[in-house]
């Protein structure tokens, strides 16, 4: 999953490396890659049920407070970078879900459709090679896994064609209630898991 998450993230990032804001995500990424190690540890001390859940109500009420059209926080201030890249990072740690709290700041900062992909992209391929490494160094990546990847690759490739040739069609206000809707399907699923 790990590979197929950084090839995904690499075919993503070239085709949207034009919309990519370094200045916009840097904090994030620092603050994430802080908070992974501090996950690690945090998964063996904290009860993963009342975690899950308590991430789930907050995933999902943001999302369906923004569904419901009410006015969104823009969380200007660099402080708010800070905690989604620490959040994401806690996360990524400790259940390998470091998106929601990125994608709900993404949100809120009102980003164009391409820059909030090229901006999650560059965020998500640090995050994905620093899991990758850690999978290195623990020797995860073994000949099936690697075989697995291979042979999953022209899947992800004709998956990934498909995606790009959808995105033309898509208006902006329609994607940004797909990614709301989703985040509503991630929150019922982390309260009921």
């Amino acid at each position: 999953v790990a590979l197929a998450g950084v090839a995904i993230e690499v075919a993503t990032l070239a085709r949207y490396h034009e919309a990519l804001e370094v200045r916009a995500i840097w904090r994030v990424v620092l603050a994430a890659l802080a908070g992974i190690p501090i996950g690690v540890l945090w998964l063996s001390r904290v009860d993963e049920r009342l975690a899950l859940c308590v991430l789930g109500v907050v995933i999902g009420g943001y999302a369906l407070y923004a569904l419901l059209g009410l006015r969104m926080p823009s969380l200007a201030h660099p402080v708010w970078a800070y905690l989604a890249g620490l959040a994401g990072g806690l996360l990524g740690g400790a259940y390998n879900t470091s998106g929601p709290p990125v994608i709900v700041y993404a949100d809120c900062r009102s980003w164009s459709r391409e820059a909030f992909k090229g901006n999650l992209q560059g965020y998500f391929i640090i995050i994905s090679l620093g899991v990758l490494l850690g999978h290195a160094v623990n020797g995860n990546l073994t000949a099936p896994v690697w075989s697995l990847f291979w042979w999953g690759l022209p899947f992800i490739a004709v998956g990934l064609l498909a995606g790009f040739s959808f995105d033309r069609w898509l208006r902006p206000e329609a994607f940004r209630r797909v990614v709301l809707v989703l985040l509503v399907v991630v929150g019922v699923r982390l309260v009921f898991s």
